[in-house]
């Protein structure tokens, strides 16, 4: 009887000593789980930032050398198809189709629109905003956002009464990434006639001539 009750023990002293051999094994399972899910986590965040998933086409910029220094790269938007969106106050067809304009009295008349961007090639190369107001509490403008998405945005603030050649100048007044270092102006023009091209009834012309900072003189 000693010897049976001496073998119980034993056995549940060995079932024992199991149970809490695997209860720590899976302890350090779960424990390296979780640490690897962490280390995981954080590789990823460190290879999505010096190896970007989304490697934007960039288009090859269509540029002329200026005479007296920088460049001038011309963009155009044809009408109306690559108009994205209208926003004006009390307008019937708004696009796209069923866009309500808010009415806050903030707002004024100013009008918003949205383009696609073509370079010279015709090709979709970005997009742009123009923002317009007669009244307001600053008064009348006209200001221009456009953005290339592989090279930057550039912020144009343009004059309210057109040249009398046509075009409306604007100053550049700001710019990101490859635009942040420069400086200049921004003609735009409205094209009624755009000969063969029966897709367009119109298009909005913008040629900038822009420059880079003059390094520091030794």
């Amino acid at each position: 009887m000693m010897s049976r009750n001496g073998n119980l023990t034993k056995l549940g002293h060995s079932y024992r000593c199991f149970g809490g051999g695997v209860a720590n094994w899976m302890k350090r399972l779960i424990k390296t789980f979780v640490i690897g899910v962490i280390l995981g986590l954080l590789g990823t965040g460190a290879l999505a930032w010096y190896v970007p998933a989304v490697d934007i086409h960039r288009e090859r910029s269509l540029v002329s050398v200026q005479t007296n220094g920088g460049n001038i790269e011309v963009f155009h938007i044809n009408l109306p198809r690559d108009r994205i969106m209208v926003g004006l106050p009390n307008v019937d067809n708004s696009i796209p189709a069923g866009l309500e304009w808010p009415g806050e009295e903030f707002l004024g008349d100013m009008q918003a629109e949205l383009f696609k961007v073509r370079n010279s090639d015709d090709t979709v190369i970005g997009v742009a905003s123009r923002l317009a107001s007669a009244t307001g509490e600053s008064g009348p403008f006209i200001e221009w956002v456009v953005h290339l998405p592989a090279r930057g945005t550039i912020y144009v603030k343009m004059e309210i009464t057109p040249s009398a050649d046509g075009f409306r100048n604007g100053e550049m007044l700001a710019g990101s990434r490859d635009f942040s270092v420069l400086s200049g102006s921004v003609r735009e023009q409205f094209i009624a006639d755009v000969g063969e091209d029966a897709d367009a009834q119109g298009r909005i012309r913008l040629e900038a001539a822009l420059v880079g900072q003059l390094g520091d003189e030794e």
